[in-house]
């Protein structure tokens, strides 16, 4: 059994915030990608087939492992791999699953290349970040995501961009370095312009200057219209 998975696709990473920091420049963060429980099944089934592998949990001095079982057709016997999870916050069974089945599909080399990804510090703008009493908290408005991703032959991150939920490129790394005859590129297809700023309420297009005012005077950006339309509600409301 030679097979070998693939490397993930840019709509496949998830991005997290990892920390908050205020620096003498600003307040910025720091990222990590990860996957989902979802491309690991995904990978498995086109890789191995869908009755090519088997998935069982068992516990084992009180924690929760994860069997992957791949069939070797040559050896006619199931080859395994096994990890073990970490609860999570929220679902503290259900976490430990998804958690110990995604460390084990990295045994299998599913998402392996995740392990270079470079160092993501990205700076935060004003109306992105919210600081009372010495502590930075991030919007919830405010999300990552990546745009387009590239891999050496050794399968290691050498490319990379990411956007926010406005399709403003604010990483890149790589994208004017080494041989690009090399790199294997994997691009999210966007139709939308990265470089538009977009009202948060009706979507129009709206100039760096009006996001800028917007973002300080209402918390959030929005397009001329939808401003007046919410101190025209805010004027009503007192008149009440």
């Amino acid at each position: 059994m030679n097979k070998e998975v693939r490397l993930l696709k840019a709509d496949e990473i998830e991005i997290r915030v990892q920390s908050l920091k205020k620096t003498p420049n600003g307040v910025g963060c720091v990222l990590l990608l990860y996957k989902d429980a979802r491309v690991d099944m995904k990978i498995l089934d086109e890789t191995f087939g869908m009755t090519g592998w088997k998935r069982t949990h068992e516990l084992i001095n009180g924690r929760l492992f994860c069997n992957i079982d791949i069939w070797d057709d040559e050896k006619k016997q199931w080859i395994r791999k096994q990890d073990v999870g970490v609860e999570s916050y929220t679902e503290k069974e259900k976490g430990q699953a998804s958690d110990s089945f995604k460390r084990a599909g990295f045994n299998i080399g599913i998402g392996r290349e995740l392990y270079t990804a470079p160092f993501i510090w990205i700076g935060l703008q004003q109306g992105e970040f919210a600081e009372k009493d010495g502590k930075v908290t991030l919007s919830p408005r405010v999300h990552f995501q990546v745009k387009s991703i590239g891999y050496n032959k050794n399968r290691e991150i050498n490319q990379l961009e990411i956007q926010d939920n406005y399709y403003r490129l604010r990483y890149s790394l790589g994208k004017a370095a080494g041989d690009q005859s090399k790199t294997v590129t994997i691009d999210n297809k966007d139709v939308i312009n990265k470089n538009e700023l977009h009202c948060e309420k009706c979507g129009n297009i709206i100039s760096e200057k009006v996001a800028d005012y917007s973002n300080k005077k209402f918390g959030k950006m929005l397009c001329m219209n939808c401003q007046v339309n919410i101190k025209g509600a805010r004027i009503l409301s007192t008149a009440k």
